[in-house]
């Protein structure tokens, strides 16, 4: 009888809440923008454990940007528990917390990961993450923010060039070596082309993974941006619920997705009315926003007139 043994890499992937993920790949731990939410809507039963930190012999914490939805000072406090090197966007006020950098920064971190910082159309900067030669991106803010209905035509002009601008050198970095998996904002509070930044990213950098993110508790956008934007280069796979897990089976050339937990079933709706409490836009709950204002200043890189 033939036995196939696997050789090559396993990461398993894993969604908390917002914007918050960790990447588990051979005793490394790589998390990224981890958040409680405002109200710590985060399960306590899915929340990262000093007991599931202290399974890994390297543990890197990064943060993208110093927005409340992006950073959780609990962080912190992990340190007592496990060796954890902190890198952060190097505007970020916290001491010498972590090690800093600014866009077009790299730093080994460890012979296993290599970070390269890139710029944000928002506060901060993005992350490409090398580990064992698994290439990682995390967005942080980095998106097409912009608001169609609300937005002039001049300032929808300067936030798709400034965009563009910071997406090149992602690309041409992508180009020497593919991105394996990108998380991406696809915010609903930016309306109909809430999924633009995220559409043009895959046009341009291809990864070969897409995960979208920062999508404010509406499952459904994510869904939605899924079923519509995968394609021959990239797939996309929506993860919603917090302690979803994807598993990334590396093998040569070629990277196969697993899913490790079950989907839940999209409901069939017959009109707007039959809308659940959380797919609603009009019921959607305001208080993972700043000030309770979705068009507040957490993520809006362009002044709107008066």
């Amino acid at each position: 009888m033939e036995v196939l043994i696997f050789l090559g890499q396993l990461m398993n992937v894993t969604y908390y809440h917002h914007s918050g993920f960790s990447a588990a790949l051979d005793g490394a731990l790589l998390v990224f923008d981890y958040w409680l939410g405002e109200n710590g809507e985060l399960p306590e039963e899915k929340r990262i454990t000093p007991e599931f930190l202290q399974q890994f012999q390297e543990i890197v914490v990064f943060i993208s940007h110093e927005h409340p939805d992006h950073m959780d000072a609990e962080v912190f406090e992990w340190r007592k528990h496990a060796p954890v090197t902190y890198v952060v966007a190097a505007d970020m006020p916290i001491g010498t917390r972590g090690k800093r950098m600014a866009p077009g920064d790299v730093l080994q971190v460890s012979p296993r990961i290599r970070v390269q910082a890139f710029d944000s159309t928002d506060l901060g900067v993005s992350f490409l993450v090398d580990v064992d030669g698994v290439r990682l991106f995390h967005a942080g803010d980095l998106n097409f923010w912009h608001w169609r209905e609300e937005s002039t035509v001049k300032e929808i002009e300067e936030a798709d060039e400034a965009y563009r601008g910071a997406v090149e050198p992602i690309a041409k970095a992508a180009e020497e070596k593919a991105i394996d998996l990108t998380f991406f904002p696809v915010d609903p509070r930016q309306g109909r082309l809430f999924d633009a930044g995220a559409n043009y990213f895959i046009l341009t950098v291809k990864p070969r993974l897409l995960v979208p993110m920062h999508f404010w508790g509406r499952a459904e956008i994510a869904v939605e941006f899924a079923r519509r934007s995968r394609c021959r280069q990239t797939e996309v796979v929506a993860m919603t619920r917090a302690g979803e897990q994807i598993r990334l089976e590396f093998d040569g050339d070629y990277m196969t997705v697993h899913l490790l937990s079950a989907p839940e079933p999209v409901p069939v709706l017959k009109s707007a009315g039959e809308l659940p409490l959380a797919m609603n836009r009009h019921q959607v709950d305001l208080e993972g926003y700043e000030g309770n204002d979705p068009f507040g200043e957490t993520d809006l890189p362009v002044k709107l007139d008066e």
